[in-house]
């Protein structure tokens, strides 16, 4: 394992993230969400990333209980705040002061630690002054409870805007949480130089474009029993946007490149969105313990221009790069 800052912070972390959605608490049962965890640990990933919606807070519980025992000031725990939890009442989500402050509590008490390194904006609250929900958040980072904090899926602007006034507030906006993958690219043309310029490095998740980039979904192919596309708790809903036969033939012509670099095609997807000198981990979920130790070979790889090239050629235009993906996708008002 090899580690990176984050932003232009002293704190480093894994290049590899260990992420929980879709996961614990859900997809896979407590003793195999424990044992992937421990493999993580195993492997030398030292950070952890969860949600308090991720299966309506189960999922921090899990990981909480998971990482009982260890050294706390050896990890990295993240968590995020937004989406609606618990009963969902009214005011059960988004960035509001009463939702931000009453949300790290229940947080830091499901995870079982007295604060997190890095507490997240899980997206931009509409609805919300900035100027609330950046007090809130200097507040906590005043009291211990979360020593930095980030965003997730928020515009350049959106983050030049969070950035200055975290600054005027005096604590430390460092990380920007996007979706970003070979297919997905959304980030590059505006959000990374903004990033770059700020001092804000990306932690990005599903580098492996929720497993379509291991190349298991063959063209005119069943679909593999018990796959993310057969989930109908929602990663069926997240994958469907490449689940089309042009993507998923351009996909297939990875795997002479992932062979002559000697990785995985998973392993390549991984490795590619680390050669990106903005991005400070990347993030990967497990629903067997030996799919972390695959994984972790993508830390430290060095893909040489070739292989790069060879990626570009072989995804063609199916590659998404419109900037305005990022908004697009962004919740217009609160979902209760």
């Amino acid at each position: 394992m090899e580690y990176r800052y984050l932003g232009h912070s002293g704190l480093k972390i894994s290049e590899i993230t260990y992420g929980n959605w879709l996961t614990h608490g859900s997809q896979v049962e407590n003793d195999i969400a424990t044992q992937c965890v421990q493999a993580a640990l195993d492997a030398g990933i030292s950070t952890f990333d969860t949600a308090d919606v991720y299966a309506n807070t189960a999922a921090e519980t899990v990981l909480g209980e998971a990482l009982k025992g260890e050294r706390r000031e050896s990890l990295e725990i993240f968590t995020k705040v937004y989406w609606p939890t618990g009963p969902k009442g009214k005011n059960d989500t988004g960035l509001s002061r009463k939702h931000v402050m009453e949300s790290i509590n229940g947080s830091l008490t499901r995870l079982q630690t007295d604060y997190v390194d890095l507490y997240q904006a899980h997206r931009f609250d509409t609805e919300t002054p900035l100027e609330e929900t950046m007090q809130a958040f200097a507040d906590i980072v005043r009291q211990g409870k979360a020593l930095y904090i980030g965003v997730s899926e928020w515009t350049a602007d959106q983050i030049r805007a969070g950035v200055e006034m975290s600054r005027d507030l005096g604590f430390q906006l460092i990380s920007s949480q996007p979706q970003y993958s070979m297919l997905w690219r959304v980030i590059e043309d505006e959000v990374v130089p903004a990033c770059e310029e700020l001092g804000v490095s990306q932690i990005v998740w599903s580098p492996i474009a929720q497993g379509v980039l291991t190349g298991k979904y063959v063209p005119g192919q069943p679909l593999p029993e018990g796959s993310r596309a057969t989930d109908e708790k929602g990663g069926a809903d997240m994958i469907k946007r490449f689940m089309n036969d042009d993507v998923l033939t351009r996909v297939q012509a990875l795997k002479p490149v992932a062979d002559e670099a000697g990785l995985t095609m998973a392993q390549l997807a991984v490795a590619w969105v680390l050669q990106n000198d903005n991005v400070a981990s990347a993030l990967v979920g497990a629903s067997r313990p030996e799919q972390v130790g695959e994984n972790v070979k993508a830390a430290g790889v060095k893909l040489d221009a070739d292989a790069m090239k060879a990626i570009d050629e072989a995804l063609g235009d199916v590659v998404e790069r419109d900037a305005g993906k990022t908004i697009e996708n962004s919740p217009r008002s609160r979902v209760v």
